[in-house]
């Protein structure tokens, strides 16, 4: 099976999101990074957009979740969205979803949720996204 890889990527939005008293009072800047596996087996018409996955519904579906309520944890709200795109998207084979915070701390560049997902009867293969920064392929220990 042919895939392709569509990568949204620095999607920068204002959300509600946190638990605390000042965060709840202001919307807050996050930076998103999202993958999609999607299959490519099928020949791609340059004048026909419906022969392959449109990549700005992605985009809207990210931005409607992100923005539509206030979320407590970063975590609850990456989890959402790779749902949402998984239930929505069903040509979306493997999907992986970065959120960021940028302004969470005065001395990191961010803290960010990442999460992965596949469409049941796929198999849990590999994620799409880059390697694991160390470039081992392994995850630090806890």
């Amino acid at each position: 099976m042919n895939t392709r890889m569509i990568l949204l990527q620095g999607l920068h939005l204002q959300a509600s999101i946190g638990m605390l008293a000042h965060e709840r009072s202001a919307r807050q800047p996050l930076t998103v990074d999202a993958w999609f596996e999607v299959r490519a087996d099928t020949p791609v018409d340059d004048r026909d957009l419906a022969t392959v996955l449109d990549y700005r519904l992605l985009r809207s579906t990210l931005i409607d979740e992100i923005t539509q309520d206030h979320t407590d944890l970063l975590e609850t709200l990456v989890q959402r969205c790779l749902q949402r795109i998984l239930a929505g998207f069903p040509e979306v084979l493997h999907a992986r979803i970065r959120i960021c915070k940028p302004d969470a701390f005065e001395d990191c560049d961010a803290v960010c949720i990442e999460q992965m997902g596949h469409q049941a009867g796929t198999g849990q293969r590999r994620a799409p996204g880059p390697a694991v920064p160390d470039g081992t392929g392994r995850r630090p220990p806890s």
